[in-house]
């Protein structure tokens, strides 16, 4: 099969090669997809950059976790009904050494979601890792029926997902966004105010619900923890998947007086059941056109290069996938 992969950490250009590999076959619990789309996340850049000071987890990595396409082979124990179904898949380059940016790759089934016939391969493919931690953002620490969930950043990868998913389980959504143009976007993904972050964000929030919300889905704990706290009503939750800073500070009187939780997820290791949960719901609401995302650009699978480039440098607005074409 065609592949693109990088057998050491470092810049796009310079570390990730374009070839034949051998293909790929499911074990047990697996099933293998015919690639479509390969979906690309920051994760999967940090991943190759090394951002986390990570060694190299297998001598030779395919990138990307997220993409859809269609299962053509299933593996022991895995129903043959799975076979010539439309899916989108994630986890596919957690803890495994090949992702999807290949025109075959072999998934746990459990990370495998059929996809409605009316939803865009393209599409399907960007699902994965934003709409499964939004939705462990939303729903960790139960039902949002009734509440009021404020999600930071609401037009991001995560975001979007978060606020879609928030309003289909009953929530009422506030979203925040960085630029005046994001606005109408956040709106438009369900959100039932939308307003730009700043020093005022607090004083807005509070007169929108005066007691504080209840849940809030944070990108950027260290930065906006201590107005955060400002933000949550007594016994609330703040719910973050990433921080700068990775050693923040808290402001611990003003949470202890106030009963808060201060939740942290990481994608990698969700509970199983909360994945299937995920799969199960991102799936309705792309269904339902609800949860849908921009995509800036479409590279093919020998620019994996330069498609990863471009997210990195983010000189594309909106999601950047790879299309596979077999027999290139």
């Amino acid at each position: 099969m065609k592949a693109v992969w990088f057998e050491r950490k470092g810049p796009a250009a310079d570390v990730l090669t374009y070839g034949e590999m051998d293909d790929p076959r499911p074990a047990p619990g697996e099933v293998r997809l015919r690639l479509a789309f390969s979906g690309i996340n920051p994760g999967d850049v940090k991943k190759r950059l090394g951002t986390y000071q990570s060694a190299m987890a297998f001598p030779r990595i395919i990138p990307h976790t997220d993409g859809s396409g269609t299962v053509d082979q299933v593996g022991d124990g895995v129903s043959p009904d799975w076979i010539g179904k439309q899916v989108w898949c994630s986890y596919a380059q957690t803890y495994r050494p090949f992702g999807t940016a290949a025109e075959y790759t072999t998934v746990p089934v459990h990370c495998v979601a059929e996809a409605p016939q009316a939803l865009d391969p393209a599409q399907a493919a960007c699902l994965g890792i934003p709409g499964i931690t939004g939705h462990r953002a939303v729903f960790a620490d139960g039902p949002v029926t009734g509440r009021t969930v404020l999600v930071v950043a609401g037009t991001g990868g995560v975001g979007r997902a978060a606020v879609v998913l928030a309003k289909r389980g009953g929530a009422r959504v506030i979203a925040t966004v960085s630029k005046e143009h994001q606005l109408t976007e956040a709106l438009s993904a369900g959100a039932d105010h939308a307003l730009l972050a700043g020093d005022h964000l607090a004083a807005q929030v509070k007169e929108i619900v005066p007691q504080g919300v209840d849940r809030i889905i944070e990108v950027a704990f260290s930065d906006n923890i201590h107005q955060d706290v400002e933000m949550l009503a007594i016994g609330g939750t703040v719910v973050s998947y990433s921080s700068r800073d990775d050693r923040p500070h808290i402001p611990f009187r003003s949470m202890v007086f106030n009963n808060l939780t201060a939740r942290m997820i990481g994608y990698d290791d969700f509970p199983a059941d909360a994945v299937s949960a995920a799969m199960k719901d991102v799936t309705a609401a792309a269904a339902a056109g609800d949860l849908t995302y921009p995509i800036g650009k479409t590279f093919p699978l020998e620019q994996t290069a330069q498609a990863e480039q471009a997210l990195e440098n983010r000189s594309v607005p909106g999601r950047v996938v790879v299309a596979v074409q077999h027999g290139h």
